[in-house]
């Protein structure tokens, strides 16, 4: 409370976030004005609770043929709510109704990577990453879609063509490889001569 009565001793200060130390200062008032605080209060921990806060900006994508890498923003400290701090990542194949879960036990981890051989590329998965602390589990955060790692495109580029431009240059064209499970996002072409 911002005013105590005169004649009460002791308050309770509510709205505290868990498993964080405090101090404490009182100031008398009276209808002149405020006087000096007293001395701050000895150090006081809040007791621990399961953490409220869930990790933020969960994605992934990338990685190497049947892997699925999942990242995430890490919670701060300060929102951790108390010892035994860690992630809980669960993930499930788009359209399936199994999750599988994972338990990350590092307070600093920010991604997570499942090696599967059964992983097909570019397939789509649902993610959500949790938290827990030595008080029990906390939030999920909402559903994101991520990528499984891709392979190497498995078809050559077709019609490959070559046109003498000058005596030092000539000119190579191809037709493009279209996008689809079997050949991933093509980034680029190499050009060799033989």
């Amino acid at each position: 409370p911002e005013v105590i009565n005169g004649r009460t001793h002791k308050a309770t200060v509510v709205d505290l976030s868990p498993w964080v130390e405090y101090e404490f200062r009182v100031v008398a008032s009276n209808s002149v004005g405020i006087g000096e605080p007293s001395r701050p209060s000895a150090l006081l921990k809040t007791k621990a609770a399961v953490p409220v806060v869930a990790p933020t900006n969960v994605s992934g994508g990338g990685g190497s043929r049947s892997e699925l890498v999942i990242t995430w923003e890490p919670v701060p400290e300060e929102l951790q709510n108390g010892e035994g701090f860690g992630y809980i990542v669960m993930f499930r194949p788009l359209g399936s109704t199994t999750w599988t879960k994972a338990v990350v036990a590092s307070v600093e981890a920010s991604k997570y990577v499942y090696r599967n051989e059964s992983i097909t590329p570019l397939s789509p998965f649902e993610v959500k990453v949790g938290v827990y602390n030595n008080e029990g589990e906390g939030t999920l955060s909402f559903i994101t879609i991520v990528y499984s790692g891709e392979d190497e495109p498995q078809i050559a580029p077709a019609g490959a063509s070559a046109l003498s431009v000058s005596a030092a240059e000539v000119e190579v064209s191809w037709q493009p490889i279209a996008w689809n499970r079997h050949t991933g996002r093509v980034l680029g072409y190499e050009v060799r001569q033989l």
